[in-house]
């Protein structure tokens, strides 16, 4: 399956805990960090819920 790169670009400070662990278990530990993970349904979906926060990057 293809590979997608999201950089968390907006902190989770002051965000519902709900969206707090999403980017936790997206496995984001800090501002302007960079992952690569498998575009499976389960990921792009953590995505959606806080696409506010991220940006897919290409």
């Amino acid at each position: 399956m293809a590979t997608i790169k999201i950089k968390q670009v907006r902190s989770a400070i002051k965000r519902p805990a709900r969206q707090k662990a999403t980017i936790k278990a997206l496995g984001f530990r800090r501002l302007n960090q960079v992952i690569e993970k498998e575009a499976t349904p389960q990921i792009l979906g953590m995505i959606k819920k806080v696409a506010h926060m991220v940006e897919v990057v290409e």
